[in-house]
């Protein structure tokens, strides 16, 4: 979603230079994006400190010469190293004790940045603009060469259709549809000719294993934890439509312009919607949510459960420009346990 923020940066100044630190996981993805010129890896696990290991990037950073750092976390931490550096503008929003080290301090009005989006393009802006302009919707490079390397490597064929699943949420299992709706829509799209690719990293193996195990069909592939991010990226350009839980890879299947089938449950679409004109969101709104909870404090999970296989399974068949398919012609599983 920072892309956005790179696009109207380039936008506005076309022949500045933007280098992002970023986490080590997320380098793949600024490779893909024709905005940045340099991404900066911050070798440091969620949430450590590493006050040293910050200062020695922020003093080798300092000799690049820039003339401003925008921050988007709101953490103290995260405005270490642009502070390290001496870079003279340090723009950011008000948190976490970051006077002196963020010196463009910007307010945050809440209702005014309701998405997650808003809030990046938002420190993009002058001090003295208080109007968001048209947000440009991210958009991924993809390599064509690669993605034939990985249907070698992976025997995957290219000239058969190919819906990706998108099973995990890094954030927890109440962003996660129920693994059997997955197992069972899985079923039905490879029982009218179509492949599944499940995609996700090596946390999301089991997940993928659950569907692919129960399935049985040599059309439904589980790759997770066989496909680096890049792969990945690829991969999802490659499906014609993608079935998706909010969560990162749901973003980069927007911004590679596949058809998103989003599914909502303990999040918002309002506030973190795929970045795409191509979309389909299932949320249903419950009086309990969204409860922003990594697993359903009330203990019943209608939020996702109530979501049926039947709509999404037709969402995606329209999209491939099928009719709906009959529920009585189609196998159902039964996973037994809960989730």
């Amino acid at each position: 979603m920072a892309q956005s923020l790179y696009k109207l940066l380039i936008d506005r100044e076309p022949n500045s230079k933007i280098h992002v630190i970023a986490p080590t996981w997320s380098i793949p993805i600024l490779e893909r994006m024709s905005e940045v010129d340099r991404a900066v890896e911050l070798p440091l696990g969620h949430g450590e400190l590493a006050l040293r290991k910050r200062w020695e990037l922020g003093r080798r950073l300092h000799e690049e010469g820039y003339e401003q750092a925008i921050i988007l976390p709101s953490s103290l931490k995260a405005s270490l190293v642009p502070f390290f550096a001496s870079i003279p503008l340090r723009t950011g929003y008000r948190g976490e004790w970051r006077f002196g080290f963020i010196n463009d301090m910007r307010s945050f009005d809440a209702a005014f940045l309701n998405q997650t989006v808003k809030r990046f393009v938002f420190l993009g802006l002058s001090p003295d603009e208080n109007e968001l302009p048209s947000i440009s919707t991210p958009e991924l490079i993809t390599d064509e060469s690669n993605l034939r390397l990985i249907a070698n490597r992976l025997e995957l064929d290219l000239d058969i259709q190919a819906v990706a699943l998108m099973p995990g949420a890094e954030y927890g299992p109440a962003k996660r549809w129920p693994i059997e709706k997955y197992a069972e829509l899985a079923s039905r799209l490879v029982s009218v000719g179509l492949q599944v690719w499940i995609l996700g990293s090596k946390k999301e193996y089991e997940l993928g294993n659950a569907i692919s195990t129960f399935v049985k069909n040599r059309n439904v592939i589980n790759l997770c934890g066989k496909t680096s991010l890049e792969d990945v990226v690829d991969l999802a350009a490659a499906a014609k439509v993608a079935v998706t839980n909010d969560s990162g890879l749901m973003h980069v299947a927007a911004a590679v312009k596949t058809h998103v089938i989003g599914l909502y449950g303990s999040s918002s679409p309002s506030f973190t919607p795929p970045l795409t004109d191509t979309k389909n969101v299932f949320h249903l709104g419950l009086e309990c949510s969204p409860c922003f909870q990594r697993e359903c404090p009330l203990d019943h999970f209608r939020c996702m459960r109530n979501i049926e296989v039947d709509e999404i399974c037709s969402a995606v068949i329209t999209v491939l420009g099928g009719t709906r398919m009959e529920h009585s012609n189609l196998s159902v599983l039964d996973f037994g346990a809960k989730e």
